[in-house]
């Protein structure tokens, strides 16, 4: 017996291991997830693509298997499955697309984990049922043109009238907004460039919301990204998300699980990526079946499938930590940092080992869908940020 063992008394007979395994339980939504992407969305991901078409239909399939409700606890019609299960399940539907699944994420991530985290009773009771079901999509508003990874930096304003706030001022790159009913809108209600910050729901029939411009994008182009309006909307207290002046603090905490959203969506895409190089390679043959794949090819394959299981390790580590309660920030970034790296290059390597063959088709929506896995919830740069911050204060 070891002298660990004697302190703890704990038994030789029981191996000291992580478990890596999902639960059945897990296993099962993975197949699931599996099922609808390959069967709901692969065949139809590229049309979407080129026409830049919102896949209306597959949302609400996705909705009736319950993806919509994995962050909404059981006692509003959730399945409160949690932020692990989000994040297997994403990796599943952004393997076939990508445009899919971010508007998945948002809705899960970004919306209902907030509203589930910091939402009054009152609030749960009106907007779960109607996001849980599909009937209404969610959408997160707080980027603008001059407040991007400053998020601190935004000015539209939310003036205290009594019984309600009135808000004004346009948010840009909002993902999903025009197909959205209900926003999570951040303005300012105070000087303070962090204090004066407050969270809002805000519903898309009211006066005063309306639909901007809609980007022009290098992927993900059946998810629409659009400017929002907001000019005089009333909004009544009763619909302030958490508390006022928290709102900075809200949306940071919020992003940890955006981060692990779009780490699992970054790990579909380089899925998909290295399964089209493997498959690649493997017509390689001579005339008796022996493999002819450059070894600089086969080099590449196997660093990215290391990698890949790598960064799937990152993810289910935050998610996880996430899920018991317990901070994750550098741990959410450390995932999204890496995973969306790993996209891209795995994206190019694709491209460029599949040739001219590579310039169209699959690998060539890959390359342009991985691009933005490191812009949103944060770019390359802030995910270093926060991870050396962290380390900093160690």
């Amino acid at each position: 017996m070891t002298e660990l063992q004697s302190r703890t008394g704990a038994h030789t007979d029981v191996p000291q291991v992580i478990d890596f395994e999902l639960t059945d339980e897990l296993k099962a939504f993975q197949a699931d997830a599996r099922e609808y992407a390959e069967t709901e969305l692969a065949p139809f991901a590229e049309a979407w693509d080129r026409e830049a078409r919102f896949p209306r239909d597959a949302i609400a399939k996705a909705a009736a298997r319950g993806y919509l409700k994995v962050t909404i606890p059981t006692e509003y019609g959730g399945t409160d499955l949690g932020n692990l299960a989000s994040c297997v399940m994403l990796e599943e539907i952004n393997a076939a697309c990508p445009s899919t699944g971010v508007t998945v994420s948002v809705h899960n991530s970004l919306v209902c984990s907030l509203l589930a985290k910091q939402g009054s009773h009152e609030q749960k009771e009106r907007y779960f049922p109607k996001l849980r079901d599909g009937e209404w999509i969610g959408a997160y508003c707080l980027s603008e043109a001059g407040s991007g990874s400053d998020a601190a930096a935004l000015t539209c304003a939310a003036r205290d009238a009594g019984d309600h706030f009135v808000i004004d001022g346009p948010k840009l790159w909002i993902t999903t907004g025009s197909e959205a009913a209900l926003f999570v809108v951040f303005a300012r209600t105070g000087e303070d460039r962090v204090k004066g910050i407050t969270a809002f729901l805000v519903e898309r029939e009211w006066p005063g919301v309306g639909i901007g411009k809609k980007e022009r994008k290098l992927g993900i182009k059946a998810s629409p990204t659009v400017e929002i309006l907001l000019e005089g909307v009333k909004v009544p207290k009763s619909n302030v998300l958490g508390e006022v002046g928290r709102g900075f603090n809200v949306a940071l905490d919020t992003l940890d699980g955006g981060r692990l959203g779009i780490a699992s969506q970054s790990l579909g895409i380089a899925r998909h990526a290295i399964d089209t190089i493997r498959e690649h390679l493997r017509t390689q043959v001579d005339a008796k079946g022996r493999p002819t794949a450059h070894q600089a090819d086969q080099w590449e394959l196997a660093d990215l499938a290391a990698d890949l299981d790598a960064c799937r390790m990152l993810t289910w580590r935050a998610a996880v930590l996430r899920d018991r309660g317990l901070p994750c920030g550098p741990q959410a970034a450390m995932a999204k940092l890496k995973a969306s790296l790993l996209a891209n290059r795995a994206a190019r390597s694709a491209v460029s080992i599949l040739g001219p063959a590579g310039l169209s088709g699959a690998a060539e929506r890959l390359m342009r869908d991985a691009r933005i896995c490191e812009i949103y919830e944060g770019v390359t740069d802030i995910q270093r940020l926060v991870i050396a911050r962290g380390e900093l204060a160690r």
